[in-house]
């Protein structure tokens, strides 16, 4: 089970990169940024926040007509897990020396 929670925790901080790497490309600090929005998400509950990459003044999504629907969100997860699975199946190929 302990590998399968390292996996697990991989795939999170994976995860979490992504709205680092938005923050970051838009010139904004990424901890502060990211930090501020998850803890407004906790505060109002509403999981419609986001990185204001556009200087909006809103990090409201919804507000900001910033869309995307689940199928999508399922469907890029999906191959990227594919992807690096894949990946790691080629980590386990070993090669054999003739005798």
């Amino acid at each position: 089970a302990d590998v399968e929670q390292y996996a697990i925790h991989a795939f999170a901080d994976a995860l979490e990169n992504i709205p680092n790497a938005l923050a970051e490309n838009s010139g904004l600090n990424p901890i502060e940024t990211v930090s501020k929005v998850k803890s407004m998400q906790a505060a109002e509950n509403n999981p419609h926040l986001g990185v204001d990459c556009v200087y909006a003044g809103t990090n409201n999504m919804k507000t900001q007509h910033v869309i995307e629907t689940l199928h999508g969100k399922k469907q890029q997860i999906t191959l990227a897990t594919q992807l690096v699975r894949m990946i790691l199946k080629i980590d386990d190929v070993r090669v054999i020396k003739p005798s």
